[in-house]
């Protein structure tokens, strides 16, 4: 997704950083992502691979999401070899997480949209 174009109005990141916020998704999803699964349309489910070290990575991320995108809900269940990310919206955000979704997997597999 070159194209920013599904980013909400409701973000209020600044339209200049947005692009780096994705590079951070990207660079996470392409180096500890090992499963994505979205099982109903307003939740995402990670699993994300790594050492101890992943989970204040995504602590972080999830910290400067929260600020500019007040309508995700992050849930982190940590296990011993990975750590479980659930992203949940409303439903005027569905499309946002679909977005998310697709990304997730396709920079994952080596390919982003």
């Amino acid at each position: 997704m070159t194209d920013l174009d599904w980013v909400p109005q409701s973000c209020t990141l600044p339209t200049e950083e947005r692009p780096l916020r994705v590079a951070e998704w990207d660079g996470l999803f392409a180096e500890r992502l090992r499963e994505v699964s979205q099982p109903d349309p307003l939740r995402l489910r990670l699993e994300l691979g790594g050492d101890a070290g992943i989970e204040v990575q995504v602590r972080d991320l999830m910290e400067k999401e929260s600020g500019c995108c007040s309508f995700f809900t992050f849930t982190i269940t940590p296990s011993t070899d990975a750590l479980l990310l659930e992203i949940a919206v409303d439903e005027a955000h569905g499309p946002v997480l679909d977005a998310m979704a697709t990304r997730a997997g396709a920079t994952a597999e080596g390919t982003p949209q």
